[in-house]
């Protein structure tokens, strides 16, 4: 399945002039058999993104990790509009790790995927990757049939002149390829768009559905053994001593290694098959040194989080003086809300495989922070940078999981390697038990919220404080915390947008043993509930109607304002429901969209139903609203598990859960009816991954409260006593 050419071949053999950077074909695209030297045939390239064929294929490369999002086709699609190509035309494949060329935009010299920040920060780019292949093949037109080159035109892959003369883009392309590229082009006017704002089907979806796509578990190098690992019951412990007799005794089982990183250690075996490896692990004996181990429980972390949040904490926002309007308010309410430890459980967990000789070392993963991983497995490896290749496979699924700050699990396959002398490539994997007990969860939190009403029943103040770990605290972003607040701790919550004249919030940073990461929507994932949820609250007490008052409040917030009317008005707000069903309403922004959400539920036997969900979205220019309609929806179920069920609780420091028996995810019967509608913008396109997610939760206690008059004020619903049915 592999092979490695040199630049230099590679030119021989395409016969092209390459402008910008060769690339061989990512195995994320390649079909069973297929070869780099295969595919690497291009004939025109006129930038780091672009390569068309002589059979007149486009070659899109995506700097960003397909991990179920919609990246291998909502970018293509920004360069098929600028070419004016046939969607048809259209392949994909992943970049390498380069972050001269690829880097994420909104990241500075850093490639990786994350943050909702793909379609953001490749907009432009990548629409000028269209633009200034077009213009070279125009240009090539032109000067073939000695035309101006305003008189050529482009459309569907077909290049044309009056005259009747026509031209495919591989026909020109080696033609193009000894023009100068252009310093500057023209974008076209949105009203021109042909693909964008158009339903376009996935490029990724065939290979998925017949099984082509190649994800990590699929590669399969010579001589190549798998790695499970045992791994310690507590965070924080270390191997002692193990007993590798009883583990080489199974057939199939090759070595048993210690290994250890910065963030992780463990004993490694080393078979010739997965189910080989389980096997040696299960007969393996590890002693744990736990002198060091984090042993505390849930329930007594969160009692000292309740504590912490009595005082003061770290000012992240403060307008007007919230402390004197509370003194002098008419009314006070209080509230406070729980919010456990999250997996991600995506579907494919964790796994990498890595192969370490003379020149360096290379590895095949679902790369989502390629720089990050690229220098870390540097320092582990005492390689340069440079020495280490990333080969971006497609990922199944990921929410946050495998853009790991500390660079965890691939550190880990590296080290594995290593201990083990080098002598084969390894596949690192973790079974589901690993990827739910071995840590990196979303942090635990709890919120105090205060908030003071005038006589007529206005809000004049609102205090909160927010109480759990940093994400970025120990890792390469800790510069991101300014004054004591890690913004991805208050975000949602400092940023509220509710014309409120005394605010103020605060947080609480704490540290224990247990390893915590971002999450689908990071910060927002808690503090649109506890925010959204206190404002009904508040609008039951003030006797005022939760869209109402919302309104009223983002009167200075036009885009939070228009998807909430547009939630509401298609939900049938004004129109009164039957006895035994209820509404509730949530709006919230995260990475610069805004997305409101109606959920409506029905009191059954045994439990409540959720009968419907309205979605509202402003992401700006819908590129592909078939994919923005998905990735709400997944936004949705992703949300709703972490609020019916999902919670990672310890016992003694030892995490409790292990696979979906205990950890449930949405199952299909769980899933709501969702309509997604997508609010008109000429703004420039933000993400769509995560903003979906926040918003359900809240959404759905407030429906709760309208439908019981009890308020939701711990998540999840079912350790409340809450049945969903």
């Amino acid at each position: 399945m592999i092979e490695n050419i040199s630049r230099r071949d590679f030119l021989k053999s395409s016969g092209a002039l390459t402008l910008a950077v060769t690339l061989p074909r990512a195995l994320a695209q390649s079909g069973p058999g297929k070869t780099v030297a295969a595919a690497a045939s291009a004939a025109f390239e006129p930038n780091a993104f672009v390569r068309i064929a002589p059979d007149s294929t486009v070659t899109v490369v995506v700097k960003h990790l397909e991990m179920g999002q919609g990246t291998y086709t909502g970018l293509p699609t920004l360069v098929a509009e600028e070419l004016d190509a046939d969607w048809s035309q259209i392949r994909v494949e992943g970049a390498p790790a380069d972050a001269q060329r690829y880097n994420n935009l909104f990241w500075g010299p850093a490639q990786g995927t994350g943050g909702s920040t793909a379609m953001a920060n490749s907009f432009e780019q990548m629409r000028k990757a269209g633009a200034t292949a077009r213009a070279m093949l125009v240009a090539a037109a032109a000067q073939r049939w000695n035309v101006p080159e305003a008189e050529v035109t482009v459309a569907k892959g077909v290049v044309a002149h009056k005259s009747g003369k026509k031209a495919k883009f591989g026909e020109l392309a080696a033609e193009a390829a000894k023009l100068p590229v252009p310093k500057e082009v023209a974008l076209k006017d949105p009203k021109r768009f042909v693909h964008i704002g158009k339903r376009a089907a996935r490029t990724d979806a065939r290979a998925k559905s017949t099984g082509q796509a190649v994800f990590t578990q699929d590669v399969r190098l010579p001589g190549m053994l798998t790695a499970v690992v045992a791994r310690a019951p507590r965070f924080g412990a270390k191997v002692k001593s193990f007993d590798a007799a009883p583990v080489k005794a199974v057939k199939g089982v090759v070595e048993v290694v210690p290994f250890s990183t910065p963030v992780t250690n463990g004993v490694a075996v080393l078979a010739k098959d997965t189910w080989s490896a389980m096997k040696g692990r299960d007969a393996l004996k590890v002693e744990w040194d736990e002198s060091a181990a984090f042993k505390l429980g849930s329930a007594e972390i969160m009692a000292g989080y309740r504590k912490l949040a009595e005082g003061p904490g770290a000012v992240a926002r403060k307008d007007g003086d919230p402390e004197k309007a509370l003194a002098g308010a008419a009314r006070r309410l209080e509230a406070a809300y729980e919010f456990p430890y999250l997996a991600h459980a995506a579907m494919e967990p964790m796994n990498c495989v890595v192969r370490l000789d003379a020149a360096g070392c290379e590895v095949w993963n679902g790369e989502q922070l390629q720089t990050g991983d690229q220098f870390a497995l540097a320092g582990l490896l005492g390689l340069k940078p440079e020495q280490v290749k990333l080969n971006m496979l497609y990922a199944g699924g990921s929410f946050g999981r495998r853009a790991n700050p500390m660079s965890d699990f691939v550190l880990e396959a590296a080290a594995i390697a290593k201990a083990a002398g080098g002598k084969a490539p390894v596949k690192m994997v973790w079974t589901r038990e690993d990827d739910m007990r071995a840590g990196f969860y979303r942090p635990m939190y709890f919120h105090s919220l205060k908030a003071g009403l005038d006589a007529t029943g206005n809000l004049v103040g609102w205090q909160h404080r927010i109480v759990g770990q940093s994400i970025v605290a120990g890792t390469g972003f800790e510069s991101l915390i300014k004054d004591g607040i890690d913004a991805t701790s208050v975000e949602g919550a400092s940023t509220l947008p509710y014309a409120i004249p005394n605010l103020g919030v605060e947080l609480h940073t704490t540290k224990n043993g247990v390893p915590v990461q971002w999450w689908r929507s990071v910060g927002s994932t808690h503090t649109a509930f506890a925010t959204e949820c206190f404002l009904d609250e508040i609008a039951r007490a003030a006797g005022k109607d939760p869209f109402e008052l919302r309104r009223q409040l983002l009167a200075k917030h036009p885009r939070h304002k228009a998807a909430l009317e547009l939630a509401a008005q298609k939900a049938g707000w004004a129109k009164p429901l039957p006895k035994g069903r209820a509404r509730g309403i949530a709006v919230h922004e995260s990475f610069n969209t805004f997305v409101a959400q109606v959920v409506e539920v029905s009191q059954r036997k045994g439990g409540v139903h959720i009968d419907r969900v309205v979605c509202a979205v402003d992401c700006g220019i819908a590129v592909n609203p078939n994919i923005i309609a998905m990735q709400m929806e997944s936004g949705i179920g992703f949300g709703l598990a972490a609020a019916l069920s999902g919670a990672i609780t310890l016992n003694g420091g030892a995490v409790e859960q292990s696979n979906f028996h205990d950890y449930p995810v949405l199952r299909i019967n769980q899933m709501p009816r969702v309509e997604v509608h997508i609010v008109p913008s000429t703004a420039n396109p933000s993400g769509v991954g995560e903003p979906g997610t926040p918003v359900i939760a809240p959404a759905l206690a407030n429906a709760l409260l309208a439908l019981t008059g009890k308020p939701v004020r711990a998540l999840p619903l079912s350790a409340q006593g809450v049945t969903i049915v």
